[in-house]
């Protein structure tokens, strides 16, 4: 276990960080280029993206994070008191309330609903509008957790240096 808790919040840490980027990238520039490029084609490319993505190393980094996030909540809890574990279970839990909850709940849904609609359609056209405000609220929420979990699995990693 001595090995084990480092290597976790190692991990945890970069999956964090690496995940708050590609979120980041999402809402500071790429929902905006597909609004602005005309809903058939917006709603081509993310299909697009969405399928692609359940193919693609993300996933492997979203599951493991969300995994070894959740084993450090319990590591924390368990070990509450010891150096490292406040930070280590509120890191755990902003994570995977904040990131992976919001995408099974939030992002996920509206990802079924746009797949479900023919992209050219003027009846699609509400959907596609609701579909870029709704997901990227959400996306922020989630580049949001993924930051705040990064710094909060960082600060737990120096406290248990500075405790060594």
């Amino acid at each position: 276990m001595a090995l084990l808790v480092p290597i976790l919040l190692w991990f945890s840490a970069l999956g964090c960080g690496l995940l708050a980027g590609v979120y980041f990238a999402f809402s500071a520039f790429v929902m905006t280029a597909l609004a602005r490029s005309g809903q058939a084609n917006g709603v081509t490319a993310m299909n697009a993206i969405n399928s692609t993505i359940l193919r693609s190393l993300f996933m492997p980094l979203f599951f493991g994070t969300t995994l070894s996030s959740a084993v450090l909540v319990v590591v924390g809890a368990v070990g509450w008191g010891e150096p490292a574990s406040a930070p280590m279970l509120v890191a755990g839990v902003v994570y995977v309330l904040g990131m992976f909850g919001v995408t099974m709940l939030c992002n996920v849904p509206l990802n079924n609903t746009l797949a479900a609609i023919e992209p050219a359609s003027p009846t699609g056209a509400p959907t596609w509008a609701r579909y870029v405000r709704d997901w990227t609220w959400w996306n922020h929420v989630r580049t949001i957790a993924c930051v705040v979990a990064t710094a909060l699995f960082i600060a737990a990693i120096a406290s248990r240096s500075a405790a060594s």
